[in-house]
């Protein structure tokens, strides 16, 4: 007897509901519960970090703003502390991400991206606590990072954890990814609406992901709701609710806004970018090179201690004239710049966090330092606040590529909508003025370009052809069966693999030289378990996905019942010649008419089983007919007694269900 082989390795699952609109929203619901839950631990876990390293040892308490505390602040009581204490910070940081998980160094929301297209919507879990751990004491100790990056890496990891456990498909997993992201920035800003957005439109530059919507603004409204309940409802910054827009004249200048935002904002990555570079090049190891970075921020800081930390209470402090006014002139006119500056020390060195939030405080304080210069200008805006908001959302929607998300999450955390008119004046002119320049670099032109997306978009068929259009023959081995007459089996079929049906239920493979090698062995003790197979149902371009992600040359095709019965197989030799033969027909799908409607276009082959018959004889599956005939040129209106002939262009409307039998019948044998 063949020695038995080990268990496979078993993990938790349990399954959503079977699509549909019930699943969309269990899996939402799962995903903002366990993210918001997530954005409170890292927010307290910030708090903590910078009461004990920032406040205990320098003795600086930041401004914060007015929703989530006070614009008072103290310090720092011991300047000359400054630079060891971020440095420290940054030595602690490096030190756990080097050890437990490299791919949380840096700023999360460009890892998370990466991972939604070239990695399956994959980020390993211990990417999760290390990220919360190590971004809360790097802001803690006083890193001029965001809050946002590793909200949106610990969401993102908290969606692939529970895609895994949940057993999804590629698709479904990277839209839980995008949707995990989106909630744990929807929470921790206070702006679900523009969280969810933010997951949509981050992933690329000129183009949406509007799949991700739905589940991300459930996702993203319940872990707002969670975070919420912990801490408060009102926007993160207050005083806002007055400031409105009634003068045309202002456009101008908030178009001029617009052009320093995008100005600056080339800046911000290339200042960015250029600092990571070097610091790749310091012949220091790379956990030390946080510690590096954090005594140069440290030492900014002692001139300019409003250069570090978060910075949201300094952008809140500049709402009002008394607040611009109190700032020196050359340091407001400055702080833009050493911000850029200290962002790109404290996490283009390798620290750990974000760079969506310093984004905006730079953004803030230069339309303060604008408000500052232009303020006798006539008809220029009384009151800074505007001005500040429109910097905050122009410099990065425009630099981040998410011009809408910014637009709505600015106002959802002023709680301010009337700003929008002279917000997207300044948006458009900064988004002209950056072109193609953006802060994530794992940002993706279109759709047609993401791995997620490509062979869909250049092969829009595979979307709409079952995978049993592609199932070619098999064998398919009991269980008991020997290894002598397994192998005869194969033989006569002419391949050199077979499935087997295991005793306990599912399915194994088993190849011909185990079965040579082990003669006295059954089929079943020779089979390795296959952990997935290819629905009969699935579109082809979800069966690419699936053996792609696998790593699978071939899986079978399975019917789906009580058991599942084995109907072939498929590879991507079987699936082009699939594909070929439906391209050749023209046969292509037409936008869905309804949610449960679909339409299909192609040409009657000569040898399809419709030709030749009247219409009524067809034999269409229920939920399917013809809607139209086009014969030589001219349209059809499909009678009982019209025969098809071949060349026919049919289009028929069907129910998903029913589009298999349909594109049977409209194709050759």
């Amino acid at each position: 007897m063949a020695p038995s082989r080990p268990a496979a390795k078993r993990h938790f699952t349990f399954r959503l509901p079977p699509g549909g609109l019930a699943r969309t929203v269990l899996l939402g619901v799962v995903i903002g519960l366990v993210a918001g839950a997530g954005a409170i631990l890292f927010y307290e876990a910030i708090e903590f970090a910078t009461r004990h390293l920032l406040d205990g040892l320098a003795g600086y308490q930041p401004p914060a703003p007015l929703g989530e505390g006070s614009l008072e602040h103290s310090g720092p009581d011991r300047r000359w502390a400054l630079p060891l204490v971020v440095a420290l910070g940054g030595l602690a940081s490096g030190i756990l991400v080097a050890l437990l998980a490299p791919e949380a160094a840096g700023h999360g929301t460009d890892a998370a991206i990466g991972a939604f297209h070239w990695k399956s919507g994959r980020v390993r879990w211990q990417v999760v606590p290390v990220k919360l751990v190590a971004s809360a004491i790097t802001i803690g100790s006083g890193g001029a990072a965001g809050r946002e990056g590793p909200t949106a890496q610990i969401g993102a990891g908290f969606g692939s954890f529970l895609a895994d456990r949940l057993g999804l498909q590629p698709a479904e997993r990277r839209r839980a990814l995008a949707a995990g992201m989106g909630a744990g920035i929807g929470a921790i800003f206070r702006a679900p609406l523009g969280g969810a957005m933010m997951a949509a439109e981050v992933l690329y530059r000129h183009d949406f992901e509007a799949d991700v919507i739905l589940l991300g603004l459930i996702s993203s409204i319940v872990a707002y709701a969670v975070f919420g309940a912990y801490t408060d409802y009102t926007p993160i910054f207050g005083g806002a609710g007055g400031f409105s827009f009634s003068h045309p004249s202002e456009l101008p200048y908030y178009a001029l806004l617009g052009l320093a935002a995008g100005l600056v904002g080339i800046l911000y990555a290339r200042v960015f970018y250029g600092t990571e570079e070097l610091f790749q090049r310091v012949p220091l190891p790379r956990w030390a090179r946080p510690a590096l970075g954090g005594l140069l921020v440290g030492a900014i800081g002692i001139a300019a201690p409003e250069a570090i930390h978060v910075g949201y209470g300094w952008v809140q402090q500049a709402f009002t004239p008394e607040g611009v006014l109190a700032f020196s002139p050359w340091l407001l006119l400055a702080l833009p710049f050493l911000r850029i500056l200290t962002t790109s020390l404290s996490v283009g060195s390798g620290g750990s966090g974000g760079i969506f939030g310093p984004g905006m405080v730079i953004g803030g304080l230069l339309g303060a330092a604008y408000w500052r210069l232009g303020r006798d200008l006539p008809g220029f805006p009384d009151d800074p606040g505007p001005v500040v908001i429109i910097g905050m959302t122009a410099m990065f929607g425009s630099i981040a590529h998410a011009p809408l998300a910014m637009l709505l999450m600015v106002a959802e955390m002023t709680g301010n909508l009337s700003l929008l008119a002279p917000a997207m004046a300044a948006v458009a002119v900064a988004s002209l003025v950056v072109g193609e320049e953006t802060i994530y670099r794992q940002q993706l032109p279109t759709r047609a370009d993401s791995p997620a997306h490509r062979h869909r978009f250049a092969f829009p068929l595979l979307s709409a052809l079952p995978a049993r259009q592609a199932a070619i023959p098999v064998p398919v081995l009991a269980g008991e069966l020997s290894a002598p007459e397994a192998l005869e089996r194969l033989r006569e079929a002419g391949t050199r693999h077979a499935v087997v049906i295991l005793p306990g239920g599912g399915f194994g493979e088993v190849q011909a030289a185990d079965l040579e090698a082990s003669p006295g062995a059954a089929a079943a003790e020779l089979a390795r378990p296959l952990r997935t197979a290819v629905s009969a149902e699935w579109t082809l371009d979800r069966a690419i996905d699936t053996l792609t992600e696998n790593e699978r040359r071939w899986l079978p095709v399975v019917e789906e019942g009580q058991p599942p019965a084995v109907v072939g197989q498929i590879d991507m030799r079987s699936l082009l010649r699939a594909y070929r033969r439906a391209a050749s027909q023209q046969l292509r799908q037409l936008a869905p008419i309804a949610d449960d409607l679909e339409a299909i276009e192609a040409v009657l082959p000569a040898d399809s089983p419709l030709a030749h018959r009247r219409l009524a004889d067809s034999n269409f599956p229920a939920g399917a007919r013809v809607a139209a005939v086009q014969r030589n040129g001219q349209t059809i209106v499909p009678r009982g007694e019209l025969i098809l002939l071949p060349g026919d262009r049919l289009t028929v409307t069907c129910t998903p269900r029913a589009r298999a039998a349909v594109l049977t019948l409209l194709q050759a044998p």
